[in-house]
């Protein structure tokens, strides 16, 4: 019996030990050392982007220098992978993008538990998808296209690649509407945008970003955004779920994680101080140039909104049987 409460006791000390530790680094971060921030995607994207604009008001908030490194590779796993390994002592984030809740149903035998290993801090924004037309089409309206695919006219339509966000929203259309149109898979935005404005491919389905800049010199016609909602840089483009499909919601999105064993302490605080920088009129101009719109909220509520993803594109990913590029 005094073995076993010696052993409880001990169990006990140590994990009080343990919390009180967590706790004291928890307080004395970040002052040890530079923070980094692992953007999932080369130099020069979204996901790249959302990271340098971030890092500027968090290192004076936080008092610490912020460094950013990209880490590119297998949609985002490469770079994710490396901080689900790093330590969880506050000194290392992942910035993703929303091929974060793909990859775990498009890429078989990745090294980390996408829940498990992995906590997330914030939620940055989401964007609208939009499929769009070049200017001499026959397309006018979102109902047109699915008028022609209905009508067996060997529709196309071309996204940044197999397995993105943009093809597996518009594989959930069609096994929703029973339409049948052609997916043409090309390596990133910029390819798709060349072909799309000369007409090469009948319709382009791309973000906000990498789209509006045909849109507003006519060479492309936007049809329809996958959002629930209009996206505020194109307020006269119906949503998807206007245009017959109830309910169709496929938002392209931009959030922070950090290693699972990350002190809930220090998720609280990197959370807050992330909010903060997002209500600043600055940076908010600044993403919202990148066709980002803001989403401001708790560690909780970004677990909920990445959990709901990563069911979803699962769904389709299997239903349709999509594999990566």
């Amino acid at each position: 019996m005094k073995h076993w409460i010696s052993r409880t006791a001990l169990a006990i000390t140590a994990a009080a030990l343990c919390a009180t530790s967590m706790s004291a680094m928890a307080q004395a971060w970040p002052t040890k050392q530079p923070i980094k921030f692992v953007a999932v995607f080369p130099p020069g994207g979204s996901v790249d982007q959302v990271a340098r604009i971030l890092a500027v008001p968090l290192s004076q908030q936080l008092g610490q220098t912020i460094i950013v490194e990209n880490k590119g590779g297998a949609s985002g796993s490469i770079g994710t992978a490396a901080v689900a390994a790093a330590p969880g002592d506050g000194y290392t984030f992942a910035v993703v993008f929303d091929t974060h809740g793909v990859n775990p149903s498009l890429i078989p035998g990745m090294p980390f538990d996408t829940r498990k290993d992995l906590t997330p801090v914030s939620l940055i924004g989401t964007s609208a998808m939009v499929l769009a037309t070049f200017s001499a089409s026959e397309y006018k309206t979102f109902a047109d296209v699915v008028a022609a695919a209905k009508a067996k006219k060997n529709v196309s339509y071309g996204s940044i690649g197999s397995g993105s966000l943009g093809h597996l929203a518009m594989a959930l259309l069609s096994k929703s509407g029973n339409i049948d149109w052609q997916h043409i898979p090309y390596k990133g935005g910029g390819p798709l945008m060349t072909d799309a404005v000369a007409g090469h491919v009948p319709l382009s389905i791309g973000s906000v970003f990498v789209t509006k800049p045909h849109i507003d010199n006519g060479r492309l016609r936007p049809l329809a955004v996958t959002t629930s909602k209009r996206a505020p840089e194109l307020p006269n483009v119906p949503t998807v779920a206007e245009s017959g499909f109830a309910g169709f919601d496929a938002p392209a999105w931009w959030a922070i994680l950090a290693p699972a064993k990350t002190p809930p302490e220090v998720i609280k605080r990197m959370n807050e101080e992330i909010n903060k920088a997002l209500k600043s009129p600055d940076i908010a101009k600044k993403l919202s140039a990148q066709g980002i719109e803001i989403q401001t909220g708790t560690p909780d509520a970004a677990r909920v909104f990445i959990d709901k993803q990563i069911d979803t594109w699962a769904k389709v990913v299997k239903d349709n049987g999509i594999k990566a590029d």
